[in-house]
């Protein structure tokens, strides 16, 4: 049997367009979880919980977790400036 170049490259790129789904997809079903996690933490927050705890548990960084809590119209401190006072 004779393979023919354009058959060639069209399942190539159907295998393209495939990958590219899974991939957003998967993207999608980050983006949905990540915003459960932001909401869980905001209301761990709003419940009282220590903010070292919910960044701990939640796997995510400070400068994360106080995004999310001033987005949620939740006060946070001003970070000190780094270096000794001067």
């Amino acid at each position: 049997m004779v393979e023919i170049p354009e058959e060639a490259h069209a399942n190539a790129l159907r295998s393209v367009a495939h990958a590219a789904a899974d991939r957003d997809a998967a993207q999608a079903e980050l983006q949905r979880r990540t915003n459960a996690l932001r909401d869980a933490a905001v209301a761990a927050a709003r419940a009282g919980a220590a903010r070292t705890r919910i960044k701990a548990l939640a796997g995510v960084s400070s400068r994360t977790l106080y995004g999310w809590l001033t987005d949620a119209g939740i006060e946070v401190r001003p970070k000190r400036p780094k270096g000794g006072d001067t």
